[in-house]
């Protein structure tokens, strides 16, 4: 198994990722926070999992090649530039790299993919619709964003051009390739995800619902487990449940 480094650890994710780490017997070699030194923590590690804030990816990505050290990375919120970076750096050390580490959330990316292809948008309307906790400070979410990217593959769609993130005033109908986007904050909620299939007569929901970080922690140190036998390259929670 290998030493993992866990950051941002006064945060409800770093918590939970240490809880995750002990109950699997992982051994964490360190840990970093805020204003600590972090050369020497990820020095001592063999692999770094991340669920942080993104102005901090950057500086932690640079310091795992600088000691060649692998690395799963959870925060979300990354610009197209910063996303640019991470993919770079996978050509020097092996990254996982994933919006949400849940085995349920992954089934949905899967199962949002094959629904695409079976009910097209020529029959079919696509809508998304996410929830998170009050304090989440990116929207629409890492996963949100990930279901829209499969749409958008499968759709031909574009994220630019296609998403609409709400809906306000006299828009007019509905465009044929729109597919929209909603985004709700409130309470403590873990993450609820839903993709809806509308048509004239019938209707597809795909939900997911978490009611605990558990199990993102618990993914997140399954892929650090699975990461310590890869080769450099860029990787997702797909791969880590051979779901690709």
């Amino acid at each position: 198994m290998p030493n993992i480094l866990i950051t941002g650890i006064s945060g409800r994710m770093g918590q939970a990722v240490i809880q995750a780490a002990t109950e699997a017997g992982v051994p964490i070699s360190s840990t970093h926070d805020a204003g600590q030194d972090l050369d020497s923590a990820v020095a001592k590690a063999d692999c770094i999992i991340d669920f942080s804030v993104r102005s901090f990816t950057k500086n932690l990505v640079d310091s795992a090649i600088k000691h060649g050290t692998r690395l799963v990375i959870g925060t979300t919120g990354h610009s197209d530039a910063e996303r640019a970076f991470i993919h770079e750096a996978a050509k020097k050390i092996p990254i996982v790299y994933a919006s949400n580490y849940s085995v349920g959330v992954n089934t949905l990316f899967w199962l949002t993919r094959h629904a695409a292809r079976i009910l097209t948008q020529d029959r079919f309307d696509i809508e998304v619709t996410e929830m998170h906790h009050k304090h989440k400070i990116d929207a629409p979410s890492g996963t949100a964003r990930r279901l829209l990217e499969i749409l958008n593959e499968e759709t031909a769609t574009s994220y630019q051009d296609d998403v609409a993130h709400g809906r306000l005033g006299n828009i007019g109908p509905r465009k044929p390739r729109e597919i929209g986007m909603h985004t709700l904050r409130g309470g403590d909620v873990v993450g609820d995800h839903t993709v809806i299939f509308s048509a004239d007569g019938e209707r597809i929901e795909l939900t997911h619902k978490a009611s605990s970080r558990l199990t993102f922690a618990a993914g997140a140190v399954r892929a650090a487990c699975w990461l310590e036998n890869q080769p450099v390259g860029l990787y997702d929670m797909q791969d880590v449940l051979g779901l690709v």
